[in-house]
Formats: structure tokens, sequence, C-alpha cells
């Protein structure tokens, strides 16, 4: 039985519902790696205004998502350089909902996230087209890099998203996790991602792993799997998640 199967317990929202309380495109991430114990204590915690994501009767959902980067990967250094204008680009489907997305993550005032997306045409597959490259290029303002821009890594979980009603967070949990980049490595891991995104204040799951002694991790699925998997590359800003979770 997968640690998403007891999030049964909890009332289901729908995708409507979800969307309209705890959007969240401009949010604060914090991300923590944990077992499964850990996760059942925390559904255990949850108060009455906590609901799970359902959709067609399915509350765990199959997530893949293509990275993409230069050729000499401009974008994890930058990631890892902690740069001003740094930005992830990622297309993403969402289980059995057919909608395939292209997504721009980049930071804002007080290391805000901010999530601008648009539908991706399906035809283009793990590529991008000329209309994605201009709404990328319309965001990040950076036009040659935008056009060297090629597949580099792919990452796929299960996923289950928590949301309070009472505060408007959202909380989800990743099990699974399996992320290949561009010559078919991979690296997998054991442990279950619980990541809270509010537009700021500490969540009830915040508050509730923070009494378990549990805090966040320094975690990027795209960077700290590629410094994993490629240990050349920079990584000290990932390094104490690297030795005890890769």
């Amino acid at each position: 039985m997968t640690v998403t199967s007891t999030v049964d317990r909890l009332p289901p929202a729908d995708l409507a519902e979800v969307t309209a309380l705890a959007d969240l495109q401009a949010r604060v991430d914090r991300k923590y790696i944990v077992d499964r114990d850990v996760v059942e204590a925390v559904l255990a915690a949850l108060g009455g205004s906590a609901a799970v994501l359902e959709i067609e009767a399915e509350r765990a959902f199959d997530y893949r998502s293509q990275y993409f980067d230069t050729p000499d990967l401009v974008l994890f250094r930058e990631a890892a350089q902690r740069r001003r204008r740094q930005f992830k680009v990622r297309t993403r489907s969402h289980g059995s909902r057919s909608e395939l997305m292209l997504e721009v993550k980049t930071k804002g005032r007080r290391g805000l996230t901010i999530k601008t997306r648009t539908p991706h045409s399906a035809a283009a597959g793990d590529a991008l087209d000329d209309a994605d490259r201009t709404f990328v290029a319309d965001i990040v303002a950076r036009d040659n890099v935008v056009a060297a821009l090629v597949p580099t890594l792919t990452t796929e979980y299960t996923r289950s998203t928590l949301v309070d009603r009472a505060l408007s967070t959202r909380t989800t949990i990743d099990e699974g996790v399996r992320c290949t980049d561009w010559r078919g490595e991979a690296v997998c891991l054991d442990e279950i991602i619980v990541e809270t995104k509010s537009a700021g204040s500490a969540s009830v799951t915040d508050r509730v792993l923070w009494s378990m002694g549990i805090r966040p991790v320094r975690l990027s699925k795209f960077c700290t799997s590629l410094a994993a998997l490629h240990p050349e590359l920079p990584s000290n800003r990932w390094s104490r998640t690297l030795r005890r979770y890769f």
C-alpha cells in the first residue's frame, strides 16, 4: 500500500475548489524529505479544514515533467550560484488529465516562487516549438538562452494534493520519484517529498513537521538530481541533501 492511500480518510475537494482556494502561482515553497510514518502522523494531526484533491474518484496522480536547459546547463549553473535572474522551464502532464502545460518558474521579491504557464501542444512532445520559445522569452527576456534550450531531465512521481480550506494553503505528497537525464541515466528517491505552498506564513503541515523536529531541506528535483547524476557539477547549495538522501 502506498502512502498516498492514507489520504482516503480526508474529505474530497474538486479541482475548481483547490484552484479557487489555493492556486498560489506566487508562493513560498518549503520542502521536506520524510518517511511514510511521518506522513501518516501529519495526516492524523491535520484539522478538520483539510481536504484532498479528487478527480474522477482518483486521489493520487502520476506526474511527468520534462525540464529544459542549454547543452552547457546554464540554468542549472545559475541556480547553483543563486543568480538573481535564474529560471526553470518545463512541460508537465498530470496523469489521467490529458492537459499538457508549459511552465516557467522565476523568483520574485522576498524569495517568492512565481509560476507562469500556458497549454503545450502534445504534437511537440518533449520539445519546444516556436510558440513555446516565444512564451518563455517574453517572460525571462533572454532570447539567446531560450533559443538554446533542449530536453535535459525527466521527472516522474505520484502526487496527492491536500488543501487547507481555512488557510488557503496547499501540501503535496510525492512518492516514487525517479529522475532521468538526457543520457538515460536515472536516480531514484526512496523517501517521500512533502512540499508546502503558501502565500508566506507557515501552514499547518509546516507547524506539525516542525513540532516533530523536522525542518525544510534544500531540494530541487531538477537541480539536486542533476547534481547527483553528474558529480562534476557545482553542488554546494544541495550538498547536505545529496549526502543524506542520494
